[in-house]
């Protein structure tokens, strides 16, 4: 069994700040409580996670397709969803130090983790997560809205416009990737807890009938993902819901963890939740969403097995996973060993020195790998400093130009986990890389 590293968050969330993964939002102005931007190779492995998840998801299944749903919702739907009235953290005040805190979240009820004071409570009150704004041109006189806290129902509300716009019947899924919003009061642990978060979800719509089936169908196929894409299988858990943990309309829950610096955390949570959401949706909509099989002759609302992933909490993980540290040559050596599908940058191109005499040709073979990976360029600082610099950011692959390639026609491509090199023609360059990557 695995156990904590919590040296291991310091590592990384420094890494991430100095090579940009991640900034702290409005750093500049003092910076915004739980709120996070994604720098220029942050973007880019986020983007490559999404990617990834999409693929799996979508692309390569027949069953499934996509949705883009609006982030602002009305009242109605989030009624008919129940966060309305049960979206809440139960929330207390310390009298003494004037902090707010999740009281499910505290380790003694009665004391303060901020000042140490026990007995400055406040009573308990219900604290809705969902952020409120107005939708119209006069402040306080415009419809009220709300920014959705998941993205899930938006695949609710349109599984009959997905029905019947597309040749699709249960069992059939409707995916997206998109933002969601929740005033968590207790955010924290860098990107994993955050009131604004990306995330990649599905609702798989089922037979009744079937829905046990497909819920541990889903359970496999979702842990397994993560392993394909670097994490090892040990460091990762399914952890079955208890009963008094389930959702009131969960039919069955399982959490997929991480062991975090911290200990296990979500990564990604798959439940069967029966016909609720339909239903609900159904009465406070007025409008059937049911389905009618021409085949038996029945009709039935859907079951739902829902697979929601965090993007932001999975791309974290994928980085403490992928973390490591080695010995080169007598030096310690930070090395990301992701998979190639999730690195931000697949290759670089490093002309062994800045004279014009090498330009030329590494300009050449960055436009040649360009239109295939996403490709860095680096000329600057010794070889081994702009090596070091890559196995830090998780390039898998570098590409040295030097002055020997102006005779021979032939360049050095550096591995970035065994350090190895090989001397590859220019011209079989972009086939040895993309085949080295998709290996």
């Amino acid at each position: 069994m695995p156990t904590p590293d919590p040296a291991l968050f310091d590592k990384v969330v420094n890494l991430c700040k100095r090579r940009g993964f991640v900034y702290p939002s409005a750093e500049i102005y003092g910076g915004f409580r739980s709120t996070y931007d994604y720098g220029p190779l942050g973007s880019l492995m986020l983007r490559n996670v999404k990617d990834a998840w999409w693929r799996s998801m979508v692309q390569l299944r027949h069953d499934v397709v996509g949705l883009d749903a609006s982030i602002l919702s009305p009242p109605k739907v989030w009624e008919a969803s129940g966060h309305l009235a049960n979206f809440t953290d139960p929330l207390v005040d310390c009298t003494n130090c004037k902090t707010r805190h999740r009281q499910d979240n505290l380790a003694d009820p009665d004391k303060c983790p901020s000042c140490g004071k026990t007995d400055t409570f406040t009573e308990a009150r219900a604290f809705n997560l969902m952020f409120k704004t107005e939708a119209g041109p006069v402040e306080g006189a415009g419809a009220e809205v709300y920014l959705r806290p998941e993205t899930a129902q938006g695949m609710f509300i349109n599984c009959k416009n997905v029905l019947n716009t597309t040749r699709k019947w249960p069992p059939f899924g409707i995916a997206q990737i998109g933002k969601s919003f929740r005033n968590e009061i207790t955010p924290g642990n860098f990107v994993f807890r955050t009131r604004e978060f990306e995330q990649m979800e599905l609702e798989f719509f089922v037979p009744p009938d079937d829905a046990e089936e497909w819920y541990e169908y889903w359970l496999k196929e979702r842990f397994d993902w993560y392993v394909d894409l670097g994490i090892p299988p040990d460091l990762l858990m399914l952890r079955p819901h208890d009963e008094d943990e389930l959702s009131h309309y969960s039919l069955g829950t399982a959490d997929i963890e991480f062991m975090f610096p911290w200990g296990w955390g979500e990564l990604e949570g798959v439940a069967n939740r029966g016909d609720f959401d339909l239903k609900q949706h159904s009465e406070h909509a007025n409008e059937k969403l049911e389905y009618f099989d021409q085949a038996t002759g029945e009709r039935y609302v859907p079951y739902v097995i829902e697979p929601a992933a965090g993007a932001t909490r999975s791309m974290m993980a994928f980085l403490m996973a992928a973390y490591d540290e080695d010995e080169i040559n007598g030096e310690t050596r930070t090395v990301l060993r992701l998979d190639p599908r999730l690195a931000p940058y697949k290759v670089a191109v490093l002309p062994l020195s800045k004279k014009d005499v090498l330009q030329p040709l590494a300009k050449q073979l960055l436009a040649q790998l360009q239109p295939h990976v996403m490709t860095e360029y680096d000329e600057t600082q010794a070889i081994g400093r702009r090596y070091r610099r890559q196995d830090e950011i998780g390039t898998p692959l570098c590409v040295t130009v030097d002055f020997d390639s102006l005779e021979d026609n032939a360049v050095t491509v550096r591995d970035r986990d065994t350090t190895d090199q090989v001397r590859i023609a220019v011209d079989d360059v972009v086939a040895h890389v993309v085949d080295r990557l998709n290996a």
